[in-house]
């Protein structure tokens, strides 16, 4: 009997063992998936790499997608990843640099003339290794960059010039230097505000105006506010989507290959999809009074004059950003 009992003690200890060094495949995984926007690029983006994920793991990663601030207001959905309470995000750039000053290299004016040129710089194989590096150390990790839109200002007030813009108070995607400095520059007071904080303010006129995309001004009916939305000149709005880390070590290799080529497949609507939305957005914004405005080549190139020495000084303040900065401008000129 005292055999059996040792027998039977020695099995389960074994079973045991087994168990706890099953690889981490064998479980269930939940993939929680965060965006202050809905019905835009990251939505879909989300959507087909949630059919990727879910099809080759064969629902053993369940991915739950969270649109229009679902799971709180941008920073608490920034903190989530880095502790990894969410498994990813994807927001205006700026929110992230208090975590990776890093960053905020992709919020630079003048960096990237056109989207298509950001996006062919940022899926450079050299580009992207950089970029996976940002946030090492802080719980989190650049999944895809996000290049979203051109950055739009829209206001109250109809900005034909640069002079138009001199006294507005207007709401930027962050509060670090390269998000505040070159508006300062041109006359602006920045107040950084969240995106779901935003259309409150502006409707009240707490704010005479606010810079995001095209996309979630439509899908959040800000032409019943205000009417002028103004191209900035060559400055882009990035949403990257990132990835907690701890997420990607618990789900082991086999898994974290698949995540991470599915988001590489999901990546590709961030060009063509990308660029017929945001065309289709400013048609749905016209056909509800809205006005859709470029600035002359004479006042893009003074908007430009302006902002680019304050770019070049906040970037040159820290070695790693000068280093990231300098390395995105030469792959501008390869790619051009």
């Amino acid at each position: 009997m005292k055999a059996t009992a040792l027998l039977f003690s020695g099995a389960m200890l074994t079973v045991g063992t087994l168990l706890a060094t099953a690889p981490a495949t064998a479980q269930q995984f939940t993939m929680k998936l965060s965006s202050p926007t809905i019905n835009d690029v990251v939505h879909e983006y989300y959507k087909h790499m949630k059919a990727g994920i879910e099809q080759r793991t064969a629902g053993k990663i369940k991915v739950e997608i969270y649109p229009a601030n679902q799971l709180g207001q941008i920073p608490a959905t920034v903190e989530g990843v880095a502790l990894g309470t969410i498994e990813a995000t994807s927001v205006a750039n700026g929110f992230y640099i208090s975590l990776e000053p890093r960053f905020q290299v992709l919020d630079a004016p003048g960096l990237f003339p056109d989207l298509m040129t950001g996006y062919k710089v940022l899926r450079d194989p050299a580009i992207r290794a950089r970029l996976a590096t940002w946030g090492e150390n802080k719980g989190i990790e650049l999944l895809a960059p996000g290049l979203y839109s051109p950055l739009m200002l829209l206001t109250h007030k109809e900005i034909r010039t640069v002079a138009d813009l001199q006294g507005q108070k207007i709401r930027t995607q962050g509060g670090a230097p390269i998000q505040v400095e070159p508006f300062k520059k041109l006359g602006i007071i920045p107040v950084s505000l969240p995106l779901g904080e935003a259309l409150p303010a502006l409707q009240n006129k707490t704010i005479d105006g606010m810079v995001a995309a095209a996309a979630p001004y439509v899908a959040f009916k800000y032409y019943d506010i205000a009417k002028p939305m103004t191209y900035l000149p060559a400055t882009m709005f990035a949403a990257p989507v990132v990835v907690s880390r701890t997420f990607m070590k618990a789900i082991g290799p086999d898994f974290e290959k698949i995540v991470r080529e599915e988001s590489a497949k999901a990546e590709e609507l961030f060009a063509d999809w990308n660029l017929n939305d945001i065309k289709a957005k400013e048609e749905i914004w016209k056909k509800n009074g809205g006005e859709v405005n470029t600035l002359s080549a004479e006042e893009s190139k003074r908007y430009v004059d302006i902002v680019a020495p304050v770019t070049a000084t906040i970037m040159a303040a820290n070695p790693k950003v000068k280093e990231d900065y300098e390395a995105l401008l030469a792959a501008v000129k390869k790619w051009k």
